[in-house]
């Protein structure tokens, strides 16, 4: 075995992957020094492990799709203000437990924004979740019903950023009405949730079986947030009209 064999073997034995990709470049390069050579390799092995952990963060965080931030049309959606939108990419407002609302009909980008951010927090090392709230409430439910809510309600806390999509679309019954509380309860002033909803926070109530749930509910979420209301068209709608012009057109 030669040296430069048993090197290639014990950087994969270490683990540095980028290292032992790039290495034959840079001892082929005369023109750097073994400092400068070695800053460079560690330079993109960190880069490597960073994107490989925000990958993994955004897997397991179960986004509906991959959509950044920077895909989103701000021009087709005047009514969102992209500075605003921007600025929320520092993640401070996670760092001050801060909630976001995003309030709208359907098809009006929610979901995309909320996607986005959640995106960027797990870039950013954050610990991130996404789930339909339809499907939450079921899992608190049947957390219940098997005697581990007490189980459930801790994982969902510990989300440095929690994304609860689209409430507002189902019913919530008393006890889901109720467990849901107790979720927001928790990570009231102590971790940021951001919220999609299609229906005005004054008709919550409509929403939540027990409208006094559903004002406590909201005065912790608003207590420390942001609110975008968003009033343009949809873009489903959109997608439909372009692909029925170029039908037409053929």
């Amino acid at each position: 075995m030669t040296i430069y064999t048993q090197l290639e073997d014990n950087l994969e034995k270490l683990k540095l992957t980028a290292i032992k990709e790039y290495l034959s470049n840079y001892l082929n390069n005369n023109d750097l020094s073994l400092a400068e050579a070695l800053e460079q390799l560690t330079a993109k092995e960190i880069t490597y492990r960073t994107e490989r952990s925000a990958k993994m963060s955004i897997h397991i965080a179960h986004f509906p799709y991959d959509k950044g931030l920077n895909d989103f049309d701000f021009n087709f959606q005047p009514s969102v203000d992209k500075n605003r939108i921007m600025n929320l990419k520092s993640m401070n407002f996670v760092s001050l437990a801060q909630n976001i609302l995003f309030i709208g009909s359907s098809g009006v980008g929610k979901t995309h924004l909320a996607t986005g951010l959640g995106m960027e927090a797990c870039r950013n090392h954050l610990s991130t979740y996404f789930v339909n709230c339809h499907e939450l409430i079921e899992r608190l439910k049947l957390a219940h019903q098997e005697n581990r809510l007490e189980a459930i309600l801790k994982n969902y806390s510990r989300y440095k950023l929690l994304i609860i999509d689209e409430i507002g679309y189902l019913p919530i019954d008393d006890l889901g009405s109720d467990l849901f509380f107790q979720l927001i309860a928790r990570r009231y002033e102590k971790k940021s949730t951001i919220i999609t909803t299609n229906i005005p926070l004054s008709k919550w109530g409509q929403t939540f079986s027990n409208p006094t749930i559903a004002n406590a509910i909201l005065d912790r979420l608003v207590h420390h947030s942001e609110i975008f209301k968003i009033t343009g068209k949809s873009y489903r709608m959109k997608d439909y009209q372009e692909q029925q012009t170029t039908e037409t057109n053929r």
